[in-house]
């Protein structure tokens, strides 16, 4: 069986003269004409209309070209949520750039991982965040310059031969002269996400997924102008970031929140009188537990759940005291952006599904041989459509795990077409029952989804086994309530040597982002169970742990 949603609307009827949106960038500039005085942004750092906004994009990519900055490089931004953050990669669409959004959580050898693996040229950053960073990129040969948004710290130990840029550099820039020399199926960015194995990988978009995609999802909430939009998620993530898409398609207000406590969000609801919340489940799990001011979060229309299931206990909580907030269940993938979601009438009745296809996709649930399969049948999430990314970026093995031609005959896919078409197939297991709605099984690589994020076990046991505390370990995520998934791990220690859990718990909070820090470490004497093809039997660990557990 199969879930097809009809297309976005690709039209404006506001002002069919102007040209259509077609670039990134595109977003904010049709904006700044239609409501030049109208707030594109708010919260960290104040304030900012449609109109001065436009005039930074471009002025950001006026800088870029000046620098030599060429169509198709990659400019990484590592940045907390402000005005800067918003600037550097829009404005990097317009100059035909690629921007690369870092979580501000990672640590120095992750973003490092990350600059290499793109071949980074420009680093926009911080100061604070420059001073962490300054062993690891001299280990970056592409990188030639970092544009710093503030000072630069006092007794910087800095490579002479990387120059530093100011962000009045940027403010005084001309306006880049014409449009981009890009095409709308040009790559605009690369999202990080974790793999099953190893470091993250770079999936990469286009302008094309990113548009249509802001599209798509402002069709099925139905935002407006009069919408404000809180920024929860970190702007890394594809969730995070199309908070901005989503509400500059419609010339709604963004709110950027750098919280540090759920108590903060409660509070930004009602300071910016909030109209639409996406958040992951972990996060409104904390809200529920708080104790909620008389009226709190009225001014929502909506709130919107991804990155996992969310409770039904949560959910109902939310619904208690949000019951003017229609709720949103939502299911996507980096590598095609969103796929489903559930209709918030439909809540009540299936409120363990995921929903149907979003607009302007089509989701399939196929077996391994590539056949579509029967209502209540398990099978493989296969998204299909305009937002299937352009792959991992200089990774063709895992692009071909991810991202397969679709068998002749399959949905849409006519029999006499000659040219392949490209899916993401999911590697996770869902069924259809026979009204179309899906339901999530479970996932068949060994990715752990914990507090919205989706950690690699075998990034973790790398950083475990640079602590010298190890001799063998893995990593395996088990059920938790709250988080998703918790992060285990169980480890021998070194030959001779004895197990020093506190010594290595101290060494992960040190070089990890909080998310990835195991919440418990199990030490084990001896050697680790292997699998027949000798490798460390993590499946197997898990399913021990599960026992006992139980």
């Amino acid at each position: 069986m199969q879930e097809t949603a009809a297309p976005a609307s690709l039209g404006f009827p506001d002002d069919p003269a102007l040209p259509p949106v077609r670039l990134l960038g595109d977003l904010v500039h049709r904006q700044a004409r239609l409501r030049p005085q109208a707030l594109a942004l708010g919260g960290e750092g104040g304030s900012v209309a449609y109109a001065p906004l436009s005039g930074d994009l471009r002025r950001m990519a006026g800088w870029l070209a000046s620098v030599g900055v060429a169509r198709g490089e990659r400019v990484a931004v590592y940045l907390d949520k402000r005005r800067e953050f918003v600037v550097s990669c829009f404005g990097a669409g317009d100059a035909g750039a690629v921007f690369v959004p870092v979580n501000p959580v990672l640590k120095a050898d992750q973003v490092a991982h990350i600059l290499r693996d793109c071949d980074v040229a420009v680093l926009v950053t911080a100061g604070a965040r420059l001073q962490s960073l300054a062993e690891v990129l001299p280990d970056c040969p592409a990188l030639r310059r970092v544009l710093l948004v503030d000072d630069a710290p006092a007794g910087l130990a800095f490579p002479a031969s990387l120059p530093l840029h100011a962000w009045t550099e940027v403010e005084a820039a001309p306006a880049l002269a014409g449009p981009a020399p890009v095409l709308d199926i040009d790559m605009a960015a690369i999202l990080y996400t974790s793999g099953s194995t190893g470091r993250p990988k770079g999936v990469v978009l286009s302008h094309r997924n990113l548009v249509l995609g802001a599209q798509s999802v402002a069709q099925y909430l139905g935002n407006h102008p009069g919408d404000v939009l809180l920024a929860a998620l970190p702007l890394s993530f594809d969730a995070g970031f199309s908070q901005l898409t989503t509400a500059f398609l419609v010339g709604a207000k963004v709110v950027l929140l750098n919280y540090l406590m759920p108590r903060d969000v409660l509070k930004a609801l009602d300071r910016e009188g909030v109209t639409g919340l996406t958040a992951v489940p972990p996060l409104y799990i904390q809200l529920t537990q708080l104790a909620w001011p008389e009226g709190a979060g009225r001014s929502l229309r909506y709130f919107a759940n991804t990155g996992g299931r969310m409770p039904r206990e949560t959910l109902d909580r939310l619904r208690e005291r949000l019951p003017q907030a229609a709720p949103f269940l939502m299911y996507g993938l980096t590598e095609a952006f969103r796929s489903t979601y559930l209709p918030p009438q439909e809540v009540d009745r299936r409120p363990d599904s995921i929903g149907r296809a979003i607009p302007n996709a089509e989701i399939l649930v196929l077996r391994d041989d590539g056949s579509l399969c029967d209502a209540e049948e398990p099978g493989e999430l296969v998204h299909r459509g305009p937002l299937v990314g352009l792959g991992y970026w200089n990774d063709p093995e895992k692009t071909a795990e991810r991202y397969k031609p679709l068998p002749a005959g399959v949905g849409g896919r006519e029999t006499g077409l000659q040219l392949p078409e490209y899916a993401v197939f999911s590697g996770d297991t869902v069924r259809r029952d026979a009204e179309g709605f899906l339901y999530f099984i479970g996932r068949r690589d060994e990715m752990i989804k914990t507090s919205g994020y989706r950690v690699s076990p075998v990034e973790v046991e790398e950083l475990l086994y640079r602590s010298g505390l190890v001799g063998e370990c893995a990593a395996y995520g088990l059920p938790h309530e709250q988080l998703g998934q918790r992060i285990e791990v169980v480890f021998s220690p070194p030959a001779g040597a004895e197990a020093d859990d506190a010594g290595l718990l101290a060494f992960c909070r040190r070089h990890m982002p909080a998310y990835m820090v195991p919440a418990r470490l199990c030490p084990v004497p001896g050697p680790l169970p292997r699998n027949p093809n000798g490798k460390i039997d993590r499946k197997l660990l898990q399913q021990q742990a599960l026992s006992a557990a139980a």
